[in-house]
This record gives structure tokens, C-alpha cells and sequence, in this order.
């Protein structure tokens, strides 16, 4: 029996089978021990072969390939790595300029992986009425920075539904993981997309300007349009993997346009003669911290390290 796993509670997943039916299951014991550097052998969106014995437990047999599939680090495990889900046509990253903070190096590290892995990104900048005229003009230069780049961006205020519209347009018919920070608004824009979901929300911390975890699982929820959108639990860093040396480049598009014309084949684009994208950084045509959020990338590498506030 053949299924696609739309909600992950921990021991248990729920699989909607091809004919319609949503059969709890657990994951077969030597699972764990072919994947035992992820934290996760069996993840939302993967479409699985089931089974169920006498007793009436039924069990994930076998994983068919993934087409694609969004990875990290995982934060409590550093050398184990966490999937976030798999067999997606696109990702909506939520940003906050405040209320929580989102760094840059937090969005260049999302959108790398999802370079990597070839999963369309949309920026998704939430709680425009909260913000100063300060606030404001930030955003419209991060906009603007990732539009350049060749990010789509959409600017909307989930509590009120300013740009929901817009949202719900671009989410028709598509698998779209929904992901950020915690308390950047994703419970609230599923709600108001899916108002039948009822997805608990939290205030942020005033005096901390955190958010605190509502999604304590993932979940896959069909949409009316057609399509699905994946909840995830919010994420307080994204440490890369699977990324190695002169590669990361490749993950930056307007580096790796400029990288072509460097000296060196190898060139790191950080000290060497002739390195075109050090002229481009000097030039202006590469931002600065785009920039720093490639070498804090190398840095993992050269260090094998990974910090979380990232």
C-alpha cells in the first residue's frame, strides 16, 4: 500500500494513503539504523510503501526516492542533520525585521540550502504594521536586495490579512514548506489561509523580542486550490551541510555569476590575485553582507563548527 506522510508527531506518522485513507503508522526498527546521521529517517512529504500486520499496526516499509528535500543541521546534534521535509515545489521563508530579529546570515544560509537542493524560495516579510519609518526603509532595502538577486519578495501583515491574497495565489497547487524563525507569524498565516486549521499562536516575548515554539510538530495540510503547505516548528539557527569548499559559491547566485571570471578555477574569493567577485564586492555589485554570509559559510567548513544563532 502506497501513501505520502503529511504529519510527523515524533514516534508516530500519519500517512494518507492513494485511496483516500489516513492510517497512523510506525517506522520499521532498521530505519533508524541506515540513517543514523539523521535525526528523521521518515519526513513530511515522503511518499512511503505500508504495511499492516495481524495485530492491525501498521508500519513504513520502504521510502521511494526523494525528489528533492530541505536539510540542516541539526541544533541539539550537530553532527546528525535534520530534514525538514522532502518532495517540494517551493519554500516560503518568513522574515521579521523586529519582533523576532531575522539576520541576513539566517535567510543567505535558508536560501544556499535551497540553492543547493534547487527549491525555489519566496521571502516572506511579516509584520509590516508593527514597524518604525526606520524599520520600513530596512525592509524595503532587503527587498530590494533579494529582488536584485532574483528573489521573489512579498511584504504583508498576517494579524490583519494585508497581502494574504497574494499568498494564497502563489501557494495554489504547489507543496510549499512554510518556514522561520519562531514567532515571525507562520501559525497565523495558515490560519488565515486555512481557518479550519485553528493553529495555536503565541506573543512573542516583549523583553526578549523572541518568539516561542507553537508548531511543536510538522504537518502537511492540503489547501482548497489544490496543493499542500508544510507547518514546521519554528528554527533558532540553520547550519548548512552536505556544502564543501569552492561549492558554496555555486549556492550564491550573483557570486557564482561573477566567479566565472576569476583567475583561479579553485579561487575561495577571499584573498587571491585576480579574484573577480573581489572586485565586484569593491565595486559595490555584491552586498556586503551577502559577502559575509558566504565566508561565515566557509568558516563552518574550515572549522567544522556550527553556530546556532545563525
Amino acid at each position: 500500500m502506497q501513501g505520502l506522510v503529511i504529519k510527523n508527531t515524533g514516534s508516530w506518522y500519519s500517512v494518507r494513503t492513494d485511496d483516500g485513507r489516513l492510517v497512523e503508522c510506525k517506522i520499521r526498527g532498521n530505519f533508524r539504523l541506515k540513517s543514523i546521521r539523521n535525526t528523521n529517517p521518515v519526513v513530511i512529504g515522503d511518499r512511503v510503501r505500508i504495511e499492516i500486520n495481524q495485530e492491525g499496526t501498521a508500519f513504513i516499509m520502504a521510502i521511494e526516492a526523494r525528489r528533492n528535500y530541505m536539510i540542516r543541521k541539526s541544533s541539539n546534534l550537530s553532527k546528525q542533520t535534520h530534514i525538514l521535509a522532502a518532495n517540494i515545489d517551493q519554500a516560503m521563508l518568513v522574515v521579521t525585521v523586529k519582533y523576532p530579529k531575522t539576520t541576513t546570515v539566517f535567510i543567505d544560509r535558508f536560501l544556499a540550502t535551497a540553492e543547493a537542493y534547487r527549491i525555489p524560495v519566496h521571502l516572506v516579510f511579516n509584520k509590516i504594521d508593527r514597524y518604525d519609518e526606520e524599520d520600513i526603509n530596512y525592509l524595503e532595502a532587503l527587498m530590494q536586495l533579494y529582488l536584485g538577486i532574483g528573489y521573489p519578495c512579498s511584504s504583508i501583515c498576517a494579524l490583519t490579512g494585508e497581502g494574504i491574497d497574494t499568498l494564497q495565489r502563489l501557494l495554489a497547487k504547489k507543496v510549499t514548506l512554510l518556514s522561520g524563525h519562531s514567532g515571525v507569524g507562520k501559525s497565523t498565516i495558515i490560519n488565515r489561509i486555512l481557518p479550519e486549521a485553528n493553529l495555536r499562536t503565541n506573543a512573542i516575548s516583549e523583553y526578549h523580542k523572541k518568539g516561542t515554539h507553537t508548531t511543536t510538530f510538522s504537518e502537511m495540510m492540503p489547501l482548497r486550490e489544490g496543493g499542500y503547505v508544510i507547518d514546521t516548528p519554528g528554527i533558532k539557527g540553520f547550519g548548512t551541510i552536505e556544502m564543501e569548499g569552492v561549492e558554496i559559491a555555486h549556492y550564491f547566485p550573483e557570486i557564482f555569476r561573477y566567479s566565472a571570471d576569476c583567475r583561479f578555477h579553485n579561487c575561495t574569493h577571499r584573498h587571491e590575485p585576480g579574484c573577480a567577485v573581489l572586485k565586484a564586492l569593491e565595486a559595490h555589485n555584491i552586498s556586503e553582507s551577502r559577502y559575509k554570509s558566504y565566508l561565515n559559510i566557509l568558516e563552518d567548513k574550515d572549522n567544522n563548527k556550527y553556530r546556532e544563532a545563525y
